[in-house]
């Protein structure tokens, strides 16, 4: 071992320094705190054992010379175990450090890494646990980004990709076996060229931090593969590397590839609970370093915990200490690993003071004025269990929210429900009820009809029941309600007509997604028919049920021709990516409003039609005069009109067409097979929507 010195106490975490490694970690309450040392090859007892002396506010640190990059290390933390208290010290377990970049392992586990007899609860078990645990690892974060830059794509030109490390790599059979389900598999030439093909502009991934796979879950055979369970903030998962020690070059690798073909990385990030569980769980960082600290203790009784997420546990955000850990957490991300944005799993506890949620919390202040990470995209799923928690449009305005009421307004709409069409037109003019107002603009809605946590589209058209039986929880866990359909089969069918108005349907959500006012999210895999076999919570499936199958069929096949055709006339007119809300207005130089809601004889709707609980239909007619708005360039938009056609009932729906002047072309129709025939001119006044369908006209200019 070298020279031990007092060191300094920031930055915190391990780092690097002329002569060998700082290290710093805060406990307000701890009455000792020992750094060990441990040698690769015997992980389990420390090499070298240090006793901190220096406490400056309480952090405690000091640095070590001679010992570089690649050094393993751990904490011991002493203290009172008095749980009625909120202290859960216990100076034989070994903790990984709240900053650590990366860890060596996963956790092996063990009745050792529990503070309490697991068979009894109650007596304090003083039982040793270093081999059982991993080890933080010190790490340099110096990479040649060679001068690629984020993307910075703007908010209205955002296509964004809802997906997994794994899940859309394991399967694909022109990867290379060695590295399918890894950061390097995404960041291949084949994936990314995939995505651009589509259309993609940004990928969101669900968490890369490193997270614990649930004991509980482990004694099952299962895993946390979804990932919301963190241990460690600052360190990408191990378990996408292809080697245990080259995650973080792998995951800039895969960043680099990424923004090299103009494409953004979104992490979702999970900074509202930990996955130390509730006063039962095991002691593996935050809770024996600083449980008062960390933690919402319940104030009536301090051996327990306050849960606003379903998890055990909430992070106490209002802290100043742990807002300064997620805040450092988050630049790191941004700064070190080139990340364009977040998306924070339940966002509604990151703005809540003990009960009560307020939009001016710490969290929402600093993240506001800091001159990083506020010019980044931020994205709230604007909810958690506790009271108040359903925050939808209230998220301030440099924020976009997961639209909520846009997936089960969509998913009524075109399961036939009566009394849907005024909340339908609604969602697809981007929120404004939700939106328009505190300088928000129709990129605050992000709009989805599918997401991880719940059915595919391809589940949500073929199941009207959750089928979550390979969990083995019963009928825990995943929502009953999820709006959905069938179409005569509960599951797998080979009924072609069954099969017909499956594809036709999801091809209608789609429509509807690409066409809405908004910014449009897609779950990875639904654009090829993905199915999880009806599983709506597939959290701990690290199998074929999570996986993408990337055999496609001609059904498949032409599904992913329609989505990309979708995507890309999206991107092509701005019409359908407006910076700012519909006014129906009349448009300047023009005799007509920017939108025009119409029925299917070509008449305006009335206040009464938009009540009438048995409307199924609609004709959108979008002005393609832009001339209200200008880009970001400062050209006035022009283009042809758009006429958006819906028909959600059971009848065909002969609709007139405003043909006396301009003429159109039918650009996509849910009830066309072959994408090679679009698009169609139409010389006829009038057009045919099928049954449960959905078509695009555009002018001919």
């Amino acid at each position: 071992m070298g020279i031990v010195s007092e060191g300094k106490p920031y930055p915190l975490g391990s780092t690097l320094t002329n002569d060998g490694v700082n290290f710093a970690i805060y406990s307000e309450d701890a009455e000792s705190i020992e750094l060990a040392l441990f040698k690769p090859s015997d992980l389990k007892c420390p090499n070298e054992t240090i006793s901190m002396k220096e406490v400056d506010a309480h952090v405690w640190h000091c640095e070590v010379s001679g010992i570089k990059e690649g050094q393993l290390y751990g904490y011991y933390v002493g203290g009172p175990f008095d749980p009625s208290q909120g202290l859960r010290f216990n100076k034989n377990k070994l903790l990984i450090d709240p900053y650590a970049k990366s860890l060596n392992s996963k956790i092996n586990w063990d009745d050792s890494i529990f503070p309490y007899d697991i068979m009894y609860g109650s007596s304090v078990n003083n039982e040793d646990d270093t081999e059982f645990m991993p080890k933080s690892m010190v790490v340099n974060d110096l990479y040649d980004w060679q001068d690629v830059r984020k993307p910075e794509r703007r908010w209205n030109d955002t296509i964004i990709y809802e997906t997994h490390v794994k899940s859309i790599t394991q399967m694909k059979e022109d990867l290379d076996k060695n590295i399918r389900g890894t950061y390097s598999a995404l960041g291949s030439s084949k994936v990314i060229n995939y995505l651009k093909d589509l259309g993609i502009t940004a990928v969101e991934l669900m968490p890369v931090q490193q997270h614990v796979d649930d004991k509980v879950l482990v004694d099952r055979g299962l895993t946390n593969y979804w990932g919301y369970n963190t241990i460690a903030y600052f360190a990408p998962d191990l378990r996408y590397s292809t080697s245990h020690d080259n995650q973080i070059k792998e995951f800039k690798d895969m960043v680099f590839n990424l923004h090299s073909n103009g494409i953004e990385v979104i992490l979702d990030v999970v900074y509202n609970h930990t996955a130390e569980g509730n006063h039962m769980g095991p002691l593996l960082s935050f809770r024996g370093i600083d449980n008062r600290t960390y933690y919402f203790l319940d104030p009536s009784d301090p051996s327990k915990y306050v849960d606003f997420t379903g998890t055990g546990n909430s992070l106490n955000v209002s802290n100043p200490q742990v807002l300064q850990m997620i805040m450092d957490s988050l630049r790191y991300w941004a700064i070190e690993m080139q990340i364009d944005g977040f998306r924070f799993d339940l966002a509604s506890t990151l703005a809540r003071n003990l009960y009560s949620i307020n939009m001016l919390s710490p969290f929402m202040n600093v993240i506001h004025q800091d001159p990083v990470l506020s010019r980044l995209k931020l994205i709230a799923e604007p909810w958690d269990i506790g009271p108040g928690g359903y925050q939808v449009g209230n998220f301030p305005p440099k924020w976009s929210e997961w639209n909520g009421k846009y997936r089960d307004s969509l998913r009524k709409y075109w399961r036939g429900d009566d009394g849907m069409i005024g909340e339908f037109a609604t969602r697809i003019s981007g929120s404004p009820d939700l939106y328009d107002d505190g300088g928000k603009r129709p990129h605050s809605s992000i709009n989805f009809v599918t997401c991880h946590d719940g059915f595919t589209l391809m589940d949500l058209v073929s199941y009207n029941t959750k089928h979550n039986e390979a969990n083995t929880e019963g009928f825990e866990g995943g929502i009953d309600e999820n709006y959905s359909f069938n179409y005569g089969v509960e599951g797998r069918t080979d009924d072609k007509k069954i099969m017909g108005l499956r594809y036709r349907s999801i091809k209608n959500f789609f429509l509807s997604l690409f066409v809405s006012q908004g910014t449009p999210m897609i779950l990875g895999g639904d654009e090829i028919g993905r199915t999880q076999q009806g599983n709506n919570n597939a959290y701990c499936q690290d199998n074929e049920i999570s996986w993408y199958d990337w055999n496609m069929d001609e059904d498949k096949q032409n599904l992913y021709k329609f989505v990309k055709k979708a995507i890309a006339l999206r991107r092509s007119n701005p019409v359908l990516a407006r910076k700012n809300f519909f006014r129906g207005d009349l448009v300047a130089g023009t005799e007509m409003k920017d939108v025009v809601w119409l029925d299917k004889n070509l008449e305006e709707l009335k206040i009464e039609d938009w009540k009438n609980p048995s409307l199924k239909h609609l004709m959108v007619w979008i002005n393609g005069e832009y001339t209200s708005e200008v880009e970001y360039s400062y050209r006035k938009i022009t283009g042809g009109d758009l006429l958006l056609l819906f028909n959600s009932s059971d009848s065909d729906i002969m609709f007139k067409l405003p043909n006396d002047t301009k003429k159109w072309e039918l650009y996509l129709d849910t009830n066309i097979l072959n994408m090679d025939t679009l698009p169609i001119r139409l010389d006829s006044p009038q057009y045919l929507l099928k049954a449960r369908g959905s078509a695009i006209l555009r002018e001919i200019v």
